[in-house]
């Protein structure tokens, strides 16, 4: 028999969970289905966990700092305080019962299965033990199924013990040794806090750099920065083969290289599984890498699309953003469309990377007439007194023709804080000579921005 409601959420990851609660308050009957933990992944496994573990990865870095500007210190590393924190505070042991009660308290339904669309306003929902129920609903669905991490075809690594980003925040103690297979956000995350737990890291990553997607030289500092802390780096170089033997990876490179480690953690992207969620029921094609959505977050009449499923980025700012867009339309209100010209995110390594909007590179292939300004944060007023650690850039992106920027970058020990005026910048689309007649205080990192914009001309 097929239940009725007025929406489904498919997926109550931190998109589907706000959806789900917006609409639930709003006086809706609103049926939400997740086969895992409801808050998703960054709750239990990305987010919050990992940065209680680079925050006390950071601790014993900055620890270690203490004899070149203050005196003597000891550090010895300890990872069970931060497995306990995670454990407790971040993740209540991977307990989701708070927050299912918090969503049913506020009038939701929840179903613990796997839901799969069954046709226009349909979800068919499977539990663990083959259960299944049939949801039908008045005014639509939210896809909201987040992304997975995704495992490459590497001969041999299937049936191993690798590691995702799950089981190293699961982690009690940190590994002897590692290998990290891929340089982006999550790989050199984890490489630089297991790496000051005393963790022996080797990176892996097949394209020329760390961080690919950020600028060149974002990659150098971070590159840099790893290597000064016992990190060894193998760029342009690719996994052709894994192997598991008596507790021990061997990793043969694409050149022949082999690498042996006790712990191998995989961090090669996220994936989104459209066939899965039986899309082709309304018409949509599963074998898409990624939903399509318009501005309005609408996949296809009375569908929404919310947060990593739409491709827009694998960040929960941008899954809230969508969040809230998707909700508007349900009600029926008004309210701004989807704007990502200004999608800010952040790399929590030690330099922090935060960046906004459009690369150097990404402006050129517009056919953007680009000017860029760069500034050296540890030159800079707060950088030459913050001395250890402080090593950093700004970089400033600029559309010449229209005299604004479309682009930045902020690295250093605030990194990601300092963005928010760039970001700023970028989305309200300030003309350059304003920003440049503005007053910086001093001595702030943030002043470096002021030099950069100068810089352009």
């Amino acid at each position: 028999m097929t239940q009725s409601c007025d929406v489904i959420i498919v997926g109550m990851g931190p998109a589907g969970e706000r959806v789900a609660g917006e609409l639930a308050a709003a006086g809706m009957d609103v049926v939400g289905v997740e086969a895992r933990l409801l808050g998703g992944e960054c709750p239990y496994w990305a987010c919050v966990p990992t940065k209680m573990m680079v925050r006390a990865a950071g601790l014993l870095a900055e620890g270690r700092r203490i004899p070149a500007m203050a005196g003597s210190a000891e550090v010895r590393a300890d990872f069970a305080p931060v497995a306990a924190r995670i454990r407790k505070e971040a993740t209540h042991d991977w307990d989701d019962t708070a927050a299912v009660e918090r969503f049913t308290a506020a009038g939701g339904r929840f179903v613990r299965s796997h839901g799969r669309l069954d046709g226009p306003g349909r979800v068919l929902a499977t539990d663990e033990t083959g259960g299944k129920q049939e949801f039908g609903a008045r005014l639509g669905v939210v896809l909201a199924t987040g992304s997975a991490p995704r495992v490459p075809p590497v001969p041999g690594l299937a049936g191993t013990p690798f590691w995702t980003n799950r089981e190293a925040v699961e982690a009690q103690e940190a590994p002897a040794s590692m290998i990290v297979m891929g340089g982006g956000p999550v790989g050199v995350e984890f490489a630089q806090a297991f790496a000051r737990f005393g963790t022996d890291v080797t990176v892996v990553e097949g394209r020329d750099r760390l961080l690919p997607g950020e600028e060149p030289e974002s990659s150098r500092l971070v590159e840099e920065a790893l290597r000064a802390e016992g990190v060894a780096l193998h760029t342009g170089s690719r996994a052709g083969g894994v192997a598991h033997d008596d507790g021990v990876f061997t990793v043969t490179l694409d050149n022949g290289t082999e690498l042996t480690a006790g712990c191998l953690l995989v961090a090669t992207g996220r994936a989104v599984d459209l066939a899965a969620l039986g899309v082709e029921s309304v018409g949509l094609d599963p074998e898409a890498t990624t939903l399509a959505v318009d501005e309005r977050m609408l996949a296809a009449p009375a569908l929404w699309g919310v947060g990593d499923i739409t491709g827009k980025g694998p960040f929960t700012h941008v899954a809230m953003y969508q969040a809230d867009i998707a909700v508007r339309g349900i009600l029926g209100g008004d309210g701004p469309v989807a704007d990502y010209r200004a999608l800010p995110h952040v790399t929590f390594t030690d330099p922090e990377v935060g960046s906004v909007g459009l690369t150097e590179q990404a402006a050129r292939d517009r056919g953007l007439t680009v000017r860029t300004g760069t500034a050296d944060v540890s030159a800079a007023a707060r950088g030459w007194i913050h001395q250890e650690g402080n090593r950093g850039l700004i970089k400033v992106v600029e559309d010449a023709d229209r005299g604004v920027l479309v682009g930045a970058t902020s690295v250093g020990p605030a990194g990601g804080e300092v963005l928010y005026g760039l970001a700023v910048a970028v989305q309200g689309e300030v003309p350059v000579d304003t920003l440049r007649s503005m007053i910086y205080a001093y001595p702030t990192f943030h002043r470096a921005v002021e030099t950069a914009l100068a810089d352009l001309s």
